[in-house]
């Protein structure tokens, strides 16, 4: 059976892992990557390069990174996805396209698939994030799929509402888990020799997105998070760049300048999934407001400060602190979360074995 994957960034390469890993090994599928988005820009650390050091082979790559970071460029950079993709699907023979997220750039690639009648699984359907477009593009690409693997069961009753039907919807959990299950994380020592960083400080783990929705707001909520961090001086800060998005850029330079003038102050643009995931288990809490701050923070768990409403509708399990981009309630929060009560386990999202449902499910259906 043949099986494409599109990924377009780091942050759905990381995810898709261990289900790479289990369609690799397994005979019945022909496993074929198509790389895109931010894979294959250089000012994103042309993550592509870590999909082949992983050992796999990039089949198809589809040029779809936008000029620029207004919604003018986004737009743009969306009709060039379509149209890039209309020539990879014209002659694709797979019998099942995986996509997983809502990103512009999955969207635009699922879109055009749709004319060709492409079979598309969708991963982490049924979420919510009120405070990006990426909540539109994800109910999209789950109207134009045919499977749906949700994380949790609200996520399955939300598809399965969505849908009309609870036909090939299932809750399989979040293939994150499984890589946490499965990854050797790195020690403190590989962890400082590799990336020149010593978590043994006292760390603190930030990204930082725009939210795309109330776009315009973007450069005063990094202003008042960079405000509150100034006044923060027993902390190092280590920041991963923020995603090629609306007002992505004015999110970097402002993290740029902040680092320049301070010496306690780091920006990585990608630590792979292992660095990644290593870095989270040590630093002593997160800032910010990426996804990963729920699904993959609960293994631990670590404590979460969820910054503004770009993940808003998320399920906010008991790691997780929600508060206002406003640089008085950034600090209340930062000097008190020694005084917050964590759980000692979190099970939300499944108990790794995820890549295994997925891959029981695809055979089951007979779907050559």
């Amino acid at each position: 059976m043949k099986v494409s994957v599109l990924t377009s960034s780091r942050a759905d390469y990381s995810i898709y892992l261990p289900l790479l890993k289990a369609l690799r090994r397994d005979p019945y599928f022909d496993l074929n990557i198509i790389a895109f988005g931010t894979h294959l820009s250089s000012n994103y650390g042309k993550t592509i390069d870590q999909i082949t050091k992983d050992g796999f082979t990039v089949s198809k790559q589809v040029e779809s990174m936008p000029s620029g970071d207004h919604s003018v460029d986004i737009s743009e950079a969306m009709g060039k996805t379509l149209v890039n993709f209309s020539k990879i699907w014209e002659n694709d023979d797979s019998d099942l396209v995986f996509a997983l997220g809502d990103r512009f750039e999955m969207f635009a690639a699922c879109a055009s698939s749709v004319p060709f009648m492409k079979r598309i699984a969708h991963i982490h359907g049924g979420e919510i994030t009120l405070g990006a477009i990426d909540d539109t593009f994800r109910n999209c690409i789950s109207h134009m799929s045919t499977f749906h693997f949700a994380t949790t069961d609200f996520y399955r009753d939300r598809l399965r509402a969505l849908m009309g039907t609870d036909r090939h919807i299932y809750n399989v959990g979040a293939l994150s888990i499984d890589n946490l299950r499965s990854l050797e994380l790195m020690s403190l020592s590989a962890f400082k020799k590799k990336f020149k960083i010593d978590l043994e400080i006292p760390s603190v783990l930030i990204t930082f997105h725009p939210e795309t929705v109330n776009y315009e707001m973007n450069e005063f909520y990094i202003k008042e998070l960079i405000q509150a961090l100034n006044e923060v001086k027993n902390y190092q800060f280590i920041f991963t760049m923020p995603n090629a998005d609306t007002m992505g850029s004015v999110i970097r330079m402002h993290i740029h300048e902040f680092l320049k003038q301070n010496s306690n102050v780091i920006a990585v643009e990608s630590f792979g999934t292992i660095g990644y995931l290593t870095c989270m288990k040590y630093c002593s809490f997160m800032l910010g407001n990426t996804s990963s701050g729920f699904v993959e923070a609960s293994y631990f768990p670590k404590y979460v400060i969820n910054l503004g409403k770009r993940q808003e509708g998320r399920i906010i399990s008991e790691n997780i602190q929600n508060c206002e981009i406003r640089k008085d309630d950034i600090l209340h929060h930062i000097h008190t979360y020694t005084q917050f009560k964590m759980p000692s386990v979190i099970s939300l999202y499944g108990n790794g074995d995820t890549a295994n449902k997925i891959v029981s499910i695809i055979k089951s259906e007979n779907i050559e």
